[in-house]
């Protein structure tokens, strides 16, 4: 989302930046854009080129005695410099890591001088609020929600990609309505909002308004603007060991709550998904959870449980079918399932080809069979197949 604006519009950054920095009496501002986007750097530069030259940004602009401008500073991508403390350490060159929360940036931050500190969506807004007024803005959304926002639609949905939408829109909307429902006809199982540490939200959840406060107060969060549709294929356990995962190696460890806790939660989710877990388990993850959002320095480690307690909250019969009957219910985790080849194989030896172990074996023409001692459940033959003809079992 903030890619596709510093790409299609970096103008409208540039100019929000200059009335906050107009407001406040800035006379220095940086962008700080990941390395992975290269075209967003390439588009910024021009824009930034393209006002200096028209004289918006440097000394005395259009004239006056006011002046300001911009560098672009390149991260590494660390997910942690989403954390405003982290990011100000990565601009002065220092290592990712947040620092203790009563010192606030608007009176130490970025090498230690008062800092307003926003993401690119919100100064792209500056201009039109100017231009029509707050009353106008205050119009669209909800009344503690105003404006619009824009979501980076993913997953099992037919329309993926960017959606822009008044504050207060359904989820229901957003994902059926607009981005055309669930692939393939299946069902809708759950959605993740808010990027790698935002909840999961069930299908009971689809009428909600998607707006700061209600994706809070429901086990998420707004955060980048990301929604990842899920279908009935999904293993939720499996999708709370994945982010989960992810959120481990992005840590700084600076805090010992958020570094070993972070690696228990992956360790216990890797457990249960190899049918290794036990029943004390989820009292276990429960805990860690508690410690990870009081302990944790900063946003990173605090909102780290919603993956894991959103799914464990409205999704407990797939941990417990994990734990106690050793069964995965979506057919997802490798080592709870078994593949078999029903009556619709033709005998085309495509998955016998393709199979790494050798363990499917049948005349050309014929039904195979899957030697279930020498599988292990990577799922080629499945893909592999034409016909459907491979089953999963859990």
């Amino acid at each position: 989302m903030d890619c596709s604006i510093m790409e299609g519009d970096p103008h409208a950054i540039i100019e929000g930046m200059l009335l906050c920095a107009y407001a406040v009496g800035s006379t220095s501002g940086y962008i700080y854009v990941r390395e992975e986007y290269p075209r967003a750097l390439k588009h910024l530069h021009l824009a930034i080129e393209q006002a200096r030259a028209a004289g918006l940004l440097g000394d005395n602009i259009a004239g006056t005695s006011f002046s300001f401008d911009i560098k672009i500073n390149r991260g590494a991508g660390a997910f942690v410099c989403g954390e405003s403390t982290a990011l100000m350490q990565s601009v002065e060159g220092k290592v990712g890591e947040p620092r203790a929360k009563y010192i606030r940036s608007a009176e130490r931050g970025l090498y230690d001088q008062p800092t307003v500190l926003n993401n690119v969506e919100t100064y792209a807004n500056l201009p039109e609020i100017i231009n029509n007024g707050a009353e106008w803005f205050s119009s669209i959304g909800t009344e503690s929600n105003t404006g619009t926002k824009v979501f980076s639609v993913v997953g099992k949905v037919l329309n993926t990609g960017l959606v822009e939408v008044p504050m207060g829109t359904s989820l229901r909307t957003i994902i059926f309505d607009i981005c055309g429902g669930i692939k393939e006809g299946k069902l809708f199982k759950a959605v993740q909002t808010g990027g790698p540490s935002g909840g999961c939200l069930p299908e009971s959840k689809l009428d909600l308004p998607v707006d700061f406060d209600t994706l809070t107060r429901e086990g998420s969060m707004m955060g980048s603007g990301g929604m990842i549709v899920m279908d009935e294929d999904t293993c939720m356990v499996d999708v709370a060991r994945y982010f989960t995962s992810y959120l481990v190696e992005e840590s700084c460890g600076k805090c010992s709550a958020c570094r070993l806790s972070l690696v228990n939660l992956h360790y216990i989710l890797e457990r249960i998904c190899a049918g290794e877990g036990e029943e004390s388990d989820l009292e276990k993850l429960e805990k860690l959870l508690v410690v990870l959002e009081n302990g944790s320095l900063c946003g990173l480690g605090k909102s780290a449980p919603n993956p894991v307690r959103s799914t464990l909250t409205h999704f407990r019969d797939e941990y417990e079918a994990h734990i106690k009957e050793k069964r995965c219910p979506a057919g997802v985790c490798r080592n709870l399932i078994t593949y078999e080849i029903t009556d619709n194989c033709t005998g085309c030896r495509l998955c016998a080809e393709a199979c790494p172990q050798e363990a499917i074996s049948g005349d050309k023409k014929e039904k195979h069979q899957i030697d279930q001692e020498l599988c292990n459940q990577c799922g080629i033959c499945r893909v592999t197949c034409n016909f459907d003809a491979v089953a999963t079992k859990s």
